[in-house]
């Protein structure tokens, strides 16, 4: 609930803020001014990358056309894939969307979740594709590996809202097609399942909403995927140091229990990453300005940790930020104009904070519904915190590491909007960001 600030408790902020320096360049300017024109570091070298991807199988490959499901002709694994399927069918005992009662005959192809197609080394049929998204299997023994394990062609496997669990042994690398594995909402416990790394041909990667723990190896950030989903576990400790070597284009590790800054790497994933999820952990620090690298990245959501310091004026170069989340958190000083001008920005949330100014270009985004700054510090605007929080706040002393780099910018920024005099309200809305759904935990 929001507490009327007194006359006399105005008076007492304006008196503390004229008496102190806060030592951050993001307040040591006038709002909208120029940064000093430091030169930062060169755009650092992404990690190195093989892109695009080579085909699972030879282009110049003739394959067979497919075959329909009630007609596929001589079946690849015939045998190991019947004999997998009925133990597995004998320990499901609760299936309330009857997948198991399809489970009959010899034609794999028939069984519901299972969708077939060319094997292109064998040139015959096989099972390329199991879905049992949402299914919602219940037994006592429902063990992941043994059972894909025998699923030499497989390609993609989607089983999330079931209760798999067990290990992700490490033959899981002798499935030479996979590409999708998506293992959420499922019953998996322990710490990171580092077999899947051995996985190289894995695009898309989802386990969010399991039991995991610990912290996670470094080497999940040199693996080569393009969607990695890990939120919503307990995966904790510091995020490794290589972070930016990542080449995911969709990236969140929300939810979870990291601790410690975000590593100033981020800014070499600046050719591949587009959204990024680092919400509802633990995370400290101010924030690098490497983040400013990031000129592909449409999201970027930290909200709900305890970071700290201002915004870097790198943040102006984030060419292509639709979606930014900085709220919850106990960041300060002045909201960059730069950050304000960038041409695609639709959705800024910097509420709850402790930010104290806002320039023209930042007003005209508030109006038009496309920054909110409620419950901050700054004079003028409404909805905002007591000035007794926000003096208690600043009477104690507020410094970042690398401060000088806050004044970084690695781009040429505009001097007038990027607008152009179009009304905020006319500018079409983007798609919504396909990480956000990722937070929501999958049911039927």
């Amino acid at each position: 609930m929001n507490h009327p600030t007194s006359f006399s408790s105005l008076l007492l902020l304006l008196l503390f803020f004229s008496l102190h320096s806060i030592p951050s360049p993001g307040l040591s300017q006038p709002v909208g001014a120029r940064c000093p024109p430091i030169s930062p570091p060169p755009r650092p070298r992404p990690f190195p990358r093989v892109r695009p991807r080579p085909p699972l199988y030879p282009p110049g490959l003739k394959l067979m056309p497919r075959r329909p499901a009630n007609n596929p002709g001589p079946l690849a694994n015939r045998a190991r894939i019947l004999f997998i399927a009925q133990e597995l069918k004998r320990n499901i005992t609760y299936d309330p969307f009857n997948y198991t009662p399809t489970w009959v005959g010899n034609n794999y192809c028939l069984f519901k979740g299972f969708y077939c197609d060319t094997v292109p080394d064998l040139n015959i049929t096989g099972l390329a594709s199991i879905d049992f998204n949402g299914a919602r299997f219940g037994g006592a023994f429902l063990n992941f590996y043994r059972f894909i394990r025998n699923l030499p062609d497989i390609a993609i496997f989607h089983a999330n809202s079931n209760n798999f669990s067990g290990v992700i042994s490490r033959n899981i690398n002798q499935l030479r097609y996979l590409y999708e594995l998506d293992l959420s909402n499922n019953k998996f416990l322990g710490g990171f399942p580092a077999n899947v790394l051995g996985a190289t041909n894995l695009t898309f990667v989802d386990l969010r909403f399991n039991g995991y723990n610990g912290s996670v190896p470094t080497q999940l950030f040199n693996f080569d995927t393009d969607i990695l989903f890990i939120n919503n576990n307990g995966f904790s400790q510091r995020i490794p140091s290589n972070f930016g070597n990542t080449p995911a284009i969709y990236l969140t590790l929300a939810g979870n229990r990291f601790t410690g800054s975000i590593p100033p790497t981020i800014g070499r994933a600046w050719n591949t990453l587009k959204e990024v999820l680092l919400l509802n952990n633990r995370l400290t620090g101010c924030l690098p300005y490497e983040i400013g690298y990031l000129t592909k990245t449409t999201v970027f959501d930290v909200g709900s940790n305890l970071l700290t310091g201002p915004i870097p004026q790198s943040f102006g170069c984030l060419a292509s930020l639709q979606f930014l989340n900085l709220a919850h958190n106990q960041l300060y000083g002045a909201i960059p104009e730069s950050l304000c001008k960038i041409r695609s920005a639709y959705n800024y949330t910097l509420s709850y904070n402790f930010f104290t100014q806002v320039g023209t270009q930042c007003r005209r985004l508030i109006r038009a519904g496309r920054l909110h700054v409620g419950r901050n510090c700054i004079m003028g605007l409404p909805n905002q915190k007591p000035a007794s929080e926000c003096s208690l706040f600043f009477s104690r002393p507020r410094t970042c590491r690398r401060e000088s780099s806050f004044s970084f910018v690695p781009c040429t920024l505009s001097n007038t909007s990027s607008f152009d005099g179009r009304l905020l309200e006319e500018i079409a809305a983007p798609p919504p960001p396909r990480t956000y759904a990722a937070l929501e935990k999958p049911h039927p």
